[in-house]
């Protein structure tokens, strides 16, 4: 992958999935890699991968949503490499419960990870990127936040903020001058272990979900996913669509438009599997 030679870059949830990929990805194209996760066991495995490949790779654990260690880390980063290119703000968690039953703790839970973990980081890092001449963010939503479906309401919530926050960001550097790319991803179905890890509410049975996602939903492998997002950001896409099921979802919403809601929820009562 051309242009990533010498690149600093940092990736968040990079202890499996397409954190983990994207680590490889940027550590075999050159790039010299600042990697980060609350799973230690994972972080380990992604930074021996790291050393056998020759890269430079510095590994920390991190807790994304503890801002102020968030930007402790972020200086510390800056001052290990000499400067940060680019942030792939990658840290996320799942979670399925319809609005009825969901807890307002477990909102505030995938909030915390999936939104404001990709604000803390883009904030934490802004400055050094600006700084470095040649930056890039790259926040990490979900084909979730294009559409919505039943049983993922916080999930949708925070994809469609990071979203929302990531394509505004684009417009302030452009009309700011400052040195600094951003591109938004859209993962469709992915291979990892996201859905294997995921909670759910009450009455709800986690690893039956987790199977049907599996088996019937995820069609993408990290390594593939890693592979075209760097070459959406070498291009400097706004919008990266990962998965042929993501680029159909796009064109479906922008045909039916606000009707995608009356055709939805018969297709996701057929996936969902019974209540307990």
């Amino acid at each position: 992958m051309q242009g990533f030679a010498g690149k600093v870059a940092v990736v968040t949830g990079a202890g499996s999935g397409i954190g983990q990929a994207l680590a490889i990805e940027l550590g075999r194209s050159g790039a010299l890699v600042a990697i980060s996760d609350v799973d230690t066991e994972g972080l380990a495995a992604t930074e021996q991968r790291l050393k056998a490949i020759g890269a430079h790779v510095k590994s920390d654990r991190l807790n994304v949503t503890e801002r102020e260690t968030f930007l402790q880390y972020a200086d510390e980063v800056a001052e290990h490499f000499g400067k940060v290119n680019q942030i792939y703000n990658n840290a996320g968690i799942a979670f399925t419960g319809d609005i009825e039953i969901t807890q307002f703790k477990d909102f505030e839970r995938v909030m915390d990870v999936d939104f404001w973990g990709v604000v803390n980081g883009t904030k934490a890092f802004l400055p050094h990127l600006i700084a470095s001449g040649d930056g890039h963010v790259v926040n990490v939503s979900s084909v979730f936040g294009l559409f919505s479906v039943p049983g993922q309401a916080a999930y949708n919530s925070a994809k469609f903020a990071v979203r929302g926050f990531t394509e505004a960001l684009r417009q302030e550097m452009a009309l700011a001058g400052h040195p600094v790319k951003v591109s938004c991803v859209h993962p469709g179905g992915i291979k990892t272990a996201i859905a294997r890890n995921a909670s759910a509410a009450e009455g709800l049975d986690p690893e039956a979900l987790a199977k049907t996602f599996d088996k019937k939903l995820a069609s993408t492998t990290p390594e593939k996913a890693a592979q075209v997002i760097l070459d959406g950001v070498r291009k400097n896409k706004a919008r990266i669509l990962i998965g042929n099921d993501a680029k159909m979802f796009e064109v479906l919403i922008r045909a039916l438009g606000a009707g995608y809601q009356s055709v939805f929820p018969k297709a996701v009562a057929r996936l969902t599997p019974p209540a307990k």
